[in-house]
């Protein structure tokens, strides 16, 4: 029984310290739909992650992109620690607004966090662009729009987008 209770307890001490490994991040990013990508991988809006959520992320130092088409990538460096909650605040640059005539791309059939690029540009996630009264306003031209889901396999299809015409995408096949 001393011997069960040895090992029970080495269990816990060595779970205990792979916890400890991990750190945590808030975003604050202004605007709040800007989209978080972690080492390269996209994780969410900022918005989602500002005051009660955040990112568990191991330790050590990662880059921190916060992306939004109508404005400027912005990138930092954090370093988390395990067990401790690290920051990070950032008010974007607008871009100057781009001039008409538009055709309007509504993506379709996805899960709400499910990353949108066109042309492997991030545009921001599946709930802005899913309802009638949203979509993506973008010159007339073509396309490649990805859908990434969070998990899982992306979705690529190719579009024509023409002026004062809505362009449907479907998020999964």
């Amino acid at each position: 029984m001393k011997t069960l209770s040895i090992l029970l307890f080495s269990g816990i001490v060595a779970v205990g310290n792979v916890w400890a490994a991990d750190g945590f991040l808030k975003v604050n990013a202004k605007p709040g739909r800007a989209g978080v990508f972690v080492d390269g991988k996209y994780v969410g809006p900022a918005k989602n992650y500002g005051s009660t959520r955040k990112y568990t992320l191991p330790e050590g130092e990662h880059e921190i992109r916060l992306s939004e088409p109508r404005y400027e990538d912005l990138t930092k460096k954090v370093t988390i620690t395990g067990g401790k909650t690290t920051k990070l605040s950032e008010v974007m640059t607008a871009s100057p607004l781009a001039q008409g005539p538009f055709g309007r791309i509504r993506v379709t059939n996805g899960d709400k966090y499910d990353a949108v690029y066109i042309n492997n540009k991030f545009y921001g996630h599946i709930d802005e662009f899913d309802n009638f009264a949203q979509g993506i306003l973008i010159p007339p031209g073509e396309y490649t729009v990805r859908i990434q889901p969070v998990t899982g396999n992306p979705v690529e299809t190719k579009v024509t987008v023409t002026a004062n015409q809505i362009t449907f995408v479907k998020a999964k096949p």
